[in-house]
């Protein structure tokens, strides 16, 4: 916040010329400069610029003065006499504009309208309230996918083997088609637990093996292995195992050495892949981040 409010002591300023300013002055890299928010639409750079000027604005310290521009105001030439070391969320608190932004005013009957985690997390940290909403739904997403393999351990083995592929219906294997994949068990050919036809006729399959196993126990080689074989025994060349735990060094080798084409699914994978794609989980709320449109305040 503190070289912010500094690049106006000259004038008004750009917000953009400040934010590649600053990245020469703290000698980012390429790297650093062009590292994005999760959403990939702002740089971390600009959105923390952004934010360090928002909140010395709140505190009265700079005023907009036209579409991507501000200047000192009188209180932030104060500041900024002062010559301090370092402003953050703890300097800012000593204006009362600010206590207002972060702290809303008590209701009427004098019951407090306040967020004590929300404003202490900001205080206590160095992100923007943009990052601290990701982390925390990163944070969220996380403790779901782990629920989702406790769920699927537990439940019948013929569910796990249905629900991959249900999954991978679900990411567009097979088409639109709700008979493209079927999960085929001990019924099936050589010990294979599912099967998607990525065509009408059933010219090219995707064969599918779903291993159960816990957490703490590796998928070996030597079960790859036996998988290429039942595709052999097939004569099928792609194929998908999925497992609820991980894989050995030996058996990650194997599966990208041999001809056939062998996707290997982790328990981590799988659970990030029911997610993005809706299999098990359901929306439970939904959050609009909104911005201003600087198009709707333009001159004309």
């Amino acid at each position: 916040m503190l070289p912010v409010l500094k690049s106006a002591a000259k004038g008004e300023a750009s917000l953009g010329e400040v934010t590649r300013r600053l990245a020469a002055d703290f000698n980012l890299t390429d790297e650093e400069r062009n590292q994005r928010l999760p959403s990939g639409q702002q740089t971390t750079l600009a959105n923390r610029t952004g934010w360090a000027k928002t909140y010395l604005a709140k505190a009265g310290l700079l005023e907009g003065t036209r579409r991507g521009y501000f200047r000192l105001t009188e209180r932030g030439k104060q500041v900024l006499a002062e010559n301090p070391a370092r402003i953050d969320i703890q300097f800012l608190s000593r204006f009362p504009e600010f206590e207002e932004f972060t702290r809303k005013k008590e209701r009427e009957g004098g019951r407090p309208e306040r967020e004590p985690a929300v404003v202490a997390a900001i205080e206590g940290s160095n992100q923007t309230p943009d990052e601290l909403l990701r982390a925390t739904h990163q944070e969220i997403e996380k403790t779901l996918r782990a629920e989702l393999l406790d769920r699927i351990l537990v439940a019948d083995p013929a569910f796990f083997e249905k629900l991959i592929v249900n999954l991978l219906t679900a990411m567009g294997y097979g088409g639109s088609r709700d008979d493209a994949g079927r999960a085929i068990g001990r019924s099936g050919d050589g010990g294979l637990d599912g099967v998607i036809d990525e065509d009408p006729l059933g010219l090219d399959r995707v064969y599918i093996q779903a291993k159960r196993y816990k957490r703490d126990s590796a998928v070996p080689e030597p079960e790859i292995r036996s998988f290429a074989g039942s595709l052999e025994s097939v004569k099928a060349t792609k194929g998908v195992f999925v497992t609820t735990s991980y894989f050995t060094g030996p058996a990650l080798s194997f599966a990208e050495k041999i001809s056939r084409r062998i996707v290997l699914i982790d328990g981590d994978q799988l659970a990030r892949l029911m997610v993005k794609y809706g299999v098990g989980v359901r929306v439970e709320e939904t959050l609009h981040l909104k911005k201003i449109d600087e198009d709707f305040f333009s001159a004309e």
